[in-house]
């Protein structure tokens, strides 16, 4: 049976409140609900504050999509390029049993299954266009309901990455429970890239210094430094990142915490899991 949380029933008394008034006015739900719940919110934060977010644009519809969700933790765990998140993915889905989310996984997914939303996101592919939130968050709401995120819940790596599809998020009923931020300065997360060479065979990724590869002159020889481990190519994706975690760490502030990823991955294991218990 799904689980409410108390903040999702005061929001769905809330909207609720107003369906019988904008169902037979005909007026829409932007320019009555909503103002409403922004007013009500500054009187009572504690009970109407959205967990995951802001107040939704079109409350009821927020309500129906929330109807359907999932009891089991939903969590989105953000950092920068080489911050440690496979790592901790690996532990969370581990100890909470709950279903690895990686949005290119779920593009190549949908692409390889011949959908609508796969033939769309081909279309920019083929061309080289990087494609589009509309597109990538139907992709993301469509994986998420498949019976295995809804019986197990949802780990989401790394999305979203801007604030624009945070709020397309909310929109479309998809609320975290938890938000992890991995952080580790920008001197250390280039020298784990530069170190760091791959086996295309096996897809073991190694560390020069940290997780050297096995004294095997074969494997050695095949390994490979991807073009994006650069130096040159990670400065440029540092850049984009610190150009949006901002907003995305003040859209989450509520659910969300700072984990020191540049400590020993054991202990960033245990302050992620202390903190999703909380």
């Amino acid at each position: 049976a799904t689980v409410f949380h108390p903040t999702q029933m005061a929001w769905a008394r809330a909207a609720l409140a107003f369906l019988l008034a904008v169902a037979f006015v005909g007026i829409s739900e932007a320019s009555t609900a909503r103002p409403v719940l922004l007013r009500q919110g500054k009187s009572e934060p504690a009970t109407l504050r959205l967990r995951g977010g802001g107040i939704p644009f079109n409350p009821m519809t927020f309500v129906k999509k929330c109807l359907g969700q999932t009891a089991g933790p939903k969590i989105i765990i953000a950092g920068a390029p080489a911050s440690g998140k496979g790592t901790q993915c690996e532990y969370i889905t581990k100890q909470y049993g709950v279903v690895h989310i990686s949005t290119g996984d779920a593009l190549r997914e949908q692409v390889r299954e011949g959908t609508e939303l796969g033939k769309m996101a081909e279309k920019f592919m083929s061309k080289g266009d990087l494609v589009p939130d509309s597109v990538i968050i139907g992709i993301v709401k469509a994986r998420l309901a498949k019976p295995d995120c809804r019986s197990k819940g949802w780990l989401l790596d790394g999305f979203p990455r801007t604030k624009g599809q945070a709020e397309a998020m909310v929109e479309e009923g998809i609320k975290a429970d938890k938000c992890i931020f991995l952080q580790v300065p920008d001197k250390v997360l280039i020298e784990r890239c530069e170190g760091r060479r791959t086996d295309p065979e096996t897809g073991a990724i190694y560390h020069l210094k940290f997780n050297p590869p096995p004294e095997d002159a074969e494997v050695r020889r095949r390994l490979v430094h991807r073009s994006d481990d650069t130096r040159q190519a990670m400065v440029k994706r540092l850049e984009q990142y610190h150009k949006n975690v901002g907003a995305i760490r003040d859209y989450y502030k509520d659910i969300s915490k700072d984990i020191d990823g540049e400590q020993d991955k054991s202990k960033v294991a245990e302050a992620v899991r202390t903190f999703i218990d909380l």
